[in-house]
């Protein structure tokens, strides 16, 4: 068993850095392009910096346009734009896109019940990608977290070597993004909205 969570979080590891050493590869590829190139754009290198507290990140980014609105909704956007930090398991457009309708429709007239759902989302403190394997290393393949709320979500691998977040229901998703930097905190992209007791 202790050797199955080390094979699971050194393949983790692996496929967090080998993500990080493509994204680069392909970074350094396109600036060298772009200098022996006159025609194409002066830099596509993406900043480094954070751009903003985790609601102007999430609200400037197509992919969690759904998250930012129901934050906006929710009237969250104050708490996350304190000094944090705050770790946001952001579910992306598609994970919105699978709730129900109806269910949805509730849940933005229903600004309570709303709040509450985001909240579980959100967790004090400050994970990184390389925090949260550390977490696993500790909890020997397991991290609870607490969220802001003072819920608890559960952090594992999955047979596939997908970081994985299970809530109080016994529902997962993936963690598919991950260190999305903000000003106040980090931003890891989900593919599906977790719920709350």
């Amino acid at each position: 068993m202790k050797k199955s969570v080390l094979i699971a979080i050194a393949s983790l590891t692996i496929g967090f850095l080998s993500t990080n050493a493509i994204a680069q590869t392909q970074q350094q590829d396109t600036t060298k392009r772009d200098t022996t190139n006159k025609t194409a754009p002066a830099s596509t290198a993406a900043p480094s910096a954070a751009s903003g507290d985790v609601v102007g990140v999430l609200s400037s980014s197509t992919t969690f346009a759904p998250m930012a609105l129901a934050i906006k909704n929710a009237d969250l956007e104050a708490t996350l734009k304190g000094a944090g930090p705050f770790t946001v398991f952001a579910p992306n457009d598609v994970a919105f896109s699978k709730v129900p309708k109806p269910a949805m429709d509730d849940l933005m007239k229903d600004h309570a019940k709303l709040a509450k759902v985001l909240k579980y989302h959100v967790i004090a403190g400050k994970y990184t990608k390389a925090d949260i394997i550390k977490a696993l290393g500790a909890g020997k393949g397991k991290a609870i977290l607490k969220t802001i709320d003072g819920d608890t979500l559960t952090l594992s691998v999955n047979d596939k070597s997908n970081l994985q977040i299970s809530d109080a229901k016994g529902n997962s998703a993936l963690v598919i993004s991950f260190d999305t930097m903000a000003s106040n905190g980090v931003i890891h992209g989900l593919n599906g909205v977790l719920l709350p007791q």
